[in-house]
Parts: C-alpha cells; structure tokens; sequence
C-alpha cells in the first residue's frame, strides 16, 4: 500500500506530465508534419526543437528562469497582463517538463508522417482537397499510431525529469515535487535509502508501464488502421 506522501507525490508527478502533455501536443504535432516536408528554413526549425536534448537539463531550466522569471521577458509580462507567476509552481514544472519532453516527442511524430506514401496527398491535391483537408483526413489519421505512442512514451519520460524542473520550479513538497524529485530529497536524508528504493522502484514500475503501453496501443492502432 502506498502511504499519504507517496500518493501526494504520485498525483503531483501524473499533474505535471499531463498538463505538459496538454500543452505540448498540439505544438509537437504542427512542428513535426512541417519537419515533415520541405521548407525554407527547415534546419533551423530542427535544430531549435532539439536544443533541448542538446542542452544539459540544469541550462535549460536556468535558460527558462532568464525568460519565465518574475523579471525576465515572458515571465513579467504574462504577470503583467494575466496575472500568471510560472516561476516555483505546478505550472512552472509542467512548462519545463513539457520543454525538456518536446523533442522526442516531435521525433516520433514525424517519424509518423514521414512513413506516409506522397503519392495520397497528390492525389488528394489532384481532387482539390486543400493543405489542411489533406492534413486532417489524410495525416492524421494514418500517423495515429506514431501520435499515440508519442503521447504515451512522453508522458512516461515527463513523469521522471529532473534537471530542468528543480532549477525552474524548486523541489516543494505537494506542489512541484514529483517522483524523481521526491527520490533526490530523501536521499539527502540520513538512513533514506530505503525510501529512495521504494519510489525508484514505484517510478521503475511507471516507466515500464508506459512504455508497454505505448507499444500495445501502437499496434492496436495499426490493426484497426490496417482493418
């Protein structure tokens, strides 16, 4: 049986990865159709979607503080005009987690649309579908399975960040402490090993559901396509 603190944790950690999630997706999905194709301008848009990856999580977060901070940019004018303070919150965790979850999760989305036959969209283009007819009726559907396993895979990877999530949003329990984090705060501890070892194994447990799920539903997605 989990204790009160493990559930507390638990629920902050599935918040975090499913608001970054939320927020994320639809940005992911744009950004990895147009990777998709050609453009101009094609590498720069790649490069700055895998910055993340490139960058150690701890800049990153810094990085994030620079724009997001009370005084930065974004930071003061989202404060300014709604009110909206990122910096040490639930919020702020999800933003960098969605951040740090973003690249991959475009890569296996476009992974998705690349594997798609050209010849559908010109003959779609031929019966005068427009661009975003052909990406709703067409793309769509047929990258479902790399979009769904995307969705799953990210969130998977969301639930253990880090780096970047204690530098913009601290470590505060019940509000930005997830598992990973809760992990690094006990074994700060005195005689904390053994519940390091007990959430490392609940997060073990989460990461490999998550991806067998992600695997499982790719494949129903498949057949069900393919049916």
């Amino acid at each position: 049986m989990l204790s009160a603190a493990e559930l507390e944790i638990l629920s902050t950690s599935f918040q975090v990865a499913l608001l970054a999630l939320v927020w994320s997706l639809p940005i992911a999905i744009a950004c990895a159709y147009l990777l998709s194709r050609q453009f101009p301008g094609k590498f720069t848009l790649d490069g700055l979607v895998h910055l993340p990856i490139i960058l150690p999580p701890v800049l990153t977060g810094f990085l994030l503080l620079l724009l997001f901070g009370r005084h930065g940019p974004i930071g003061a004018w989202l404060e300014r005009a709604a009110g909206i303070h990122l910096v040490f919150t639930r919020g702020g965790a999800a933003l960098a987690t969605a951040v740090m979850t973003f690249p991959p999760l475009v890569r296996t989305i476009r992974v998705a649309f690349e594997a798609m036959d050209p010849k559908l969209f010109a003959a779609a283009a031929l019966l005068r579908a427009r661009p975003l007819d052909r990406f709703v009726t067409i793309a769509l559907p047929l990258a479902g399975p790399g979009i769904l396993a995307g969705t799953v895979t990210a969130f998977a990877a969301g639930m253990g960040e880090f780096g970047a999530v204690i530098t913009f949003a601290a470590n505060i329990p019940g509000q930005t402490q997830t598992l990973p984090l809760a992990i690094y705060a006990v074994l700060q501890q005195p005689g904390g090993e053994a519940q390091a070892l007990r959430l490392a194994t609940i997060s073990f447990v989460l990461a490999m559901s998550g991806l067998i799920g992600a695997e499982l539903l790719q494949r129903w997605m498949r057949r069900r396509l393919a049916g």
